[in-house]
């Protein structure tokens, strides 16, 4: 256990209630809900301040006891888009002032995702003379690098180059991740704290296949390839649906795609005509944005799970799927090249090309008992990531930011 601190937790561009998959929502979405919900088990205070975009929502909703979310007034309450968002943080910051007065609480520390949340931070860090943790989950520039057509606004450009040199520490999810800010923006390893994501054993673990389908009404004899993720540009979709026309036998296959909300309408439509396109138009399903406590279903109908991503700073997804007991077929980029083990619990593709997924794919949906090996090789593997060990490495962390040591976390929360 640790010393009883409270923490503001910023997550302003979207709530970790909101379902996976929209424009906003993400791994990002479960790694602080997650973790909110496991620091509040080991003694610390937990309040996660979001955006309003739905009216609907309490204002404040118990999390777990000791972590609470609280939905703060900035702008209006409809969903926006980040760039909409960015000038709002002002205001963000000060209706979070306004709560915390409200409640006289006093803030030990604040943990910032994202750029957005971490620009309002800085004001409230210095206001209250805390410390200021910041985690990016993904940086424009990389993104940029990704993909030459990838558009970041200057705005957030500007900000991540800041605020990789304020934050008191910044919080990696991979040491890839840590090398790319040593080498983009110039900061030292001695601020940067390399934790893991984690990957909820007790939802994700291998179970009745035919149970899955049934409840999603998929065919048992079908062949299923599955994405789950963001439907934008970045995610390389387009390369999985090129590919998917390159498979030696599609008579059983089926190509699951999961994510996406209103505003991805024109990368739907973009998609769409490509499986038109490719022929393979009919073997093509949108499941739109899900709740990630339906997840589980979904990864254990698939016979596969497919990355095909240009950039990601972990990739939740895959390590889900392993942890499910799924092969992966994945881009050689970010944290997946840290979490996959090529050839022993899936594949890792450096060309972003449609051929070399297509190849793997095939070669998974061929072979029974090659999928098989693979995926009790996920499982064995995923083993060593677990959420309970981030938030304790995370735990460790805060206090030894606040200068709390080992003995007086012992005489406080033991005494």
């Amino acid at each position: 256990m640790s010393l009883a601190t409270r923490t503001a937790v910023l997550s302003m561009h979207t709530s970790p209630l909101a379902p996976l998959g929209g424009a906003t929502s993400g791994g990002m979405n479960v790694y602080v809900r997650e973790i909110s919900e496991r620091l509040a088990a080991r003694g610390k205070l937990i309040d996660v301040f979001t955006r309003r975009s739905d009216l609907h929502i309490p204002t404040v909703v118990d999390l777990a006891p000791g972590a609470r979310l609280i939905q703060i007034e900035a702008g209006p309450a409809t969903p926006l888009s980040k760039d909409e968002m960015f000038p709002l943080t002002d205001e963000f910051a000060a209706r979070v002032e306004a709560f915390r007065v409200s409640q006289r609480n006093r803030y030990d520390l604040i943990h910032s995702h994202y750029w957005i949340s971490a620009v309002a931070g800085e004001q409230l860090a210095l206001n209250w003379e805390v410390p200021h943790l910041g985690m990016f989950h993904t940086l424009g520039e990389v993104k940029i690098r990704a993909r030459v057509s990838e558009q970041e606004s200057p705005d957030r450009l500007d900000a991540e180059r800041r605020l990789a040199q304020s934050l008191d520490c910044i919080v990696a999810a991979t040491g890839y991740e840590q090398r790319l800010l040593q080498r983009v923006y110039g900061v030292p390893k001695t601020r940067v704290a390399v934790i893991p994501l984690g990957v909820a054993s007790e939802k994700f673990f291998p179970d009745s296949r035919e149970l899955a389908r049934a409840q999603l009404k998929i065919p048992l004899d079908a062949q299923v390839v599955l994405a789950v993720g963001r439907i934008e540009p970045l995610k390389g979709i387009d390369i999985l649906i090129r590919g998917m026309a390159l498979i030696t036998d599609k008579s059983k296959v089926r190509l699951l795609i999961v994510g996406g909300d209103e505003e991805a309408g024109p990368e739907f439509d973009r998609l769409t005509a490509i499986a038109d396109e490719v022929g393979v138009r009919d073997l093509l399903t949108f499941a739109g944005s899900v709740p990630h406590d339906q997840m589980p279903n979904y990864y254990r109908s698939a016979d596969v799970v497919v990355m095909p991503s240009f950039s990601e700073s972990f990739g939740l997804v895959a390590v889900e799927a392993m942890a499910s007991g799924v092969p992966v077929v994945v881009s050689r980029v970010g944290g997946l090249a840290s979490t996959v083990v090529d050839g022993r619990t899936g594949y890792l593709i450096p060309w972003r090309c449609p051929e070399p997924f297509a190849e793997k794919i095939d070669l998974l949906l061929r072979n029974d008992s090659l999928r098989k090996a693979l995926g009790t090789a996920g499982v064995e593997r995923m083993r060593a990531y677990s959420w309970d060990s981030v938030s304790e490495q995370l735990a460790d962390l805060y206090d030894e930011i606040l200068g709390i040591s080992v003995a007086q976390t012992t005489s406080v929360v033991g005494g």
